[in-house]
This record gives C-alpha cells, structure tokens and sequence, in this order.
C-alpha cells in the first residue's frame, strides 16, 4: 500500500509564497508508486484546506477562486489514526476526508519553521518529516543558535543582540554597547526571520539607526553582527540524523548587493518584465500569464556557483562543520548550513543554519549524485525510524496516581471535592 503524505505548507509567515513554492517542487518528486500526497495548505489566518487543486502552482495565483474549490479541514487523531476532516462537519456527505500515515511539513518562517509545525505533528503522534521541536526553535532563532554554536566552540561572528522594547526605552545605551563591542560595519538582522527579510547593513551610526528600525518592524528581538568585509559565501546541505550523516557539495552564492536579499534568493532578473519566483518543478512569471511545470532558467538556482570554488581541504572543512552544526542543534531530515569565510585571514564561521531549507536544497544534492526522489525517499524513512525508535521510550506512567487510595502530601483541601 501506499504511504499517505501530509503535506503542510504555506502558514503565516512572509515566507508563505516561499513554501507552497517549495511544496511544489517536492511534491513534482515524490514517487507516484510509494506515495500518495495529502495536501494540506495553511492559509495566512490560519485556517487549514485540502483539495487536488493545492497541487497545482498556478492555482494560487487567485486564491480566492482556489480556496472555494478547496475543503476547510481540521487534522485529528481519534485514536485509531490521525485523519482531515471537514470542518464544519458537514449535514450531507463525509466527514473524513482522508487519513495520513507520514507529515511531511515544508514551511518557512515564524510561526511555522520555528517549531510551531513541529510541535502540532508531534502532539499528532505520527512520524513527520524535518526537526523536533528543539532543533525547530534553536534553528529558527538567530541569537539562541549564535550562543548554542559559540558555547560548543564553533566559531560565529561577534554580536550583540537585544529587544526592541530594550532599544525604545533607552536607545542611546543599545547604540553605545553595539559600538564598544563591535567595529563598523555591521549587519543588522530580525533575530527569527529567513530569507533575508529585514536585513541591512550599516556603516556608521546614522545607518545602523534605520537598520535597526527597520528590522524591528518584522520582529520584537535583533541582532547586530559584525560584518566579514573579505567576504565569500558558501552553502552545504545536510541529510541525516543526530548519528548518521552526510554533506553535499558546497555551494557560492552571488549577489547583487553587499548582502544577499529576498530578491535575489527569489527574483529572477529584475529587469525582465514582472521578474521570476521559480525553481525546480514550476515557475511564475509575475506580469505575465506564462506558467510551466519545465526547470527553469535563471531562477532560483541560477545565481549559484556549484561546486564552489574553493579548494579540497576548505570544502572538507566546511563539510565537516556542518555535520557538526547539524549535530550540536540536534536536526533530522535535511538542512542546509550557510557560512562566512574571511577571505584575508581564511577563517571559517557559521552564519545560520536552515532547518527546512528552501527548494530543500536539491540542486546541491542533485549536484553531489542524489537525485531529488532519493533524498525524498530518505528523509521520509529517517522520519520513519524516527518515529519508532522514539515509541521505544517511556512519556508516561500506566498508573493513574488520581486514583489512588489514601492520596499524597499536598491533596490537604481536596477532601469533599466534587467533579
């Protein structure tokens, strides 16, 4: 029988687009013969919808057209599985409308990538695909991951982080210890966002002021580091679990600004009429009607140098640390490490890890030997063995102490009580 494949996407997040981008690429890949997908789509509000229609890309260009073809579901275990079922309950026709035997959440951003997904399939009880919830929220958190990394003695920039209610009640104090310890010039960044999102560079105090108010319009907690002038970029995925492991190839990011923005990840050429969002599986042109499910060129993955181009020993290095990166924050399934070389002195150090990385990072795979069905096909059974190794542990106690005769120290006050 087939393995029946939640797929939770989009959520409220400004990386929503992102995922039901990368939902697609996935899905283009997974085996017909193995499984059969379950969509489940997370609208911004939060509510959660089902339908064949979600499996089509170019459907969401009207979401309004979209959603009334689709179900309003809720995701339940009833005790004898875990299955989406139409909410309201409907007077006429069935109410269950699909059971799912794997979750399988590809989502971006707060409120989804930073543990909230990981935490809703968990309470589930089935296997699901990606990070715990620990290594959800670390991976997630920017300044929480920096202190993780720094005190198992992995190199990281030098920062100083604080939160924005902090800055509004005495600013001049924040700017002063962001200067005493750290050198222009800086980068300022949301301290849980991805995708670039919110992300400036400043060069002198003027700018790290609007850097830094610009940052706080996406998040309550900011970070400011200090930036790697000889700067190159490299990128290496990993694919295992807290015992076994594998890295890719590295990958070298260009960009057309000091720092690699939303658009660049995202937007093909801006010159272009409308620009691109596009990448393995499906594209769309925005201002135009054109659509493909073909790769395309000059997207996503056309502002990558892969390999990279550096040597044997830095790429060893950089796979190993990776590994490393990937064990400390204790992640499954597949992430992607992206880190900062310092090209004058050679030192290596991590930036951020991505837990459930765009396009799950693919291209890198592809490039190393693995084709996107057999990284799929791995992470699904990593998520498998997962979810029976952890069945082996003791959560909870058979014995109900609540029923108990005589009851304990501390019940003094509940004699006489009635339900």
């Amino acid at each position: 029988m087939k393995i029946k494949v939640g797929v939770f996407f989009g959520g409220a997040s400004v990386e929503h687009e992102i995922s039901v981008i990368t939902m697609n690429q996935a899905i283009s890949s997974l085996d017909p013969e193995k499984y059969e997908i379950v969509p489940i789509y997370i609208a911004k509000n939060g509510v959660m919808y089902t339908g064949d229609d979600l499996l089509d890309l170019y459907s969401f260009r009207d979401m309004d057209v979209l959603l009334k073809r689709c179900y309003k579901v809720a995701v339940i275990n009833d005790g004898k599985g875990v299955k989406v079922v139409r909410t309201p309950a409907p007077l006429i026709g069935k109410r269950v409308l699909n059971t799912i035997d794997v979750a399988f959440p590809i989502v971006h951003g707060t409120n989804c990538e930073d543990g909230t997904i990981a935490g809703f399939v968990t309470l589930l009880g089935i296997p699901f695909v990606g990070p715990d919830i620990m290594a959800s929220s670390i991976g997630m958190d920017k300044i929480l991951q920096k202190k993780v990394l720094r005190e198992s003695g992995i190199s990281v920039v030098d920062f100083v982080s604080f939160y924005s209610v902090e800055y509004i009640k005495d600013e001049e104090k924040i700017l002063k210890e962001i200067e005493e310890k750290l050198d222009y010039p800086l980068i300022v960044k949301p301290g849980n966002l991805g995708s670039s999102v919110g992300i400036k560079k400043a060069k002198n105090k003027t700018e790290l002021e609007e850097a830094i108010e610009f940052a706080m319009e996406f998040t309550d907690r900011i970070i400011v580091e200090k930036a790697v002038e000889n700067l190159k970029e490299i990128n290496c995925s990993v694919i295992g679990n807290l015992t076994e492991s594998e890295a890719s190839v590295c990958e070298e990011p260009f960009f057309s600004d000091e720092i690699l923005s939303y658009a660049d990840k995202y937007i093909g050429d801006e010159k272009s009429k409308g620009g691109t969002i596009a990448g393995k599986g499906a594209s769309i042109k925005y201002g135009s009607s054109k659509t493909s499910g073909a790769k395309v060129q000059g997207n996503e993955f056309g502002n990558k140098k892969i390999p990279a181009d550096i040597s044997k020993e830095k790429t060893e290095e950089i796979q190993n640390l990776a590994k490393e990166v990937f064990k400390v924050l204790g992640c499954s399934g597949v992430a992607r490490i992206d880190f900062l070389i310092d090209t004058k002195t050679d030192k290596v150090y991590v930036n951020e890890i991505n837990t459930i990385p765009g396009a799950l990072s693919f291209y890198l795979w592809e490039a190393t030997g693995k084709p996107f069905e057999k990284e799929l096909d791995e992470i699904i059974d990593i998520a498998i063995k997962r979810h029976r190794d952890k069945e082996k542990l003791t959560f909870s106690y058979d014995q109900n102490i609540l029923a108990m005769q005589g009851g304990s120290k501390g019940s003094k006050g509940t004699k006489g009580a009635k339900r």
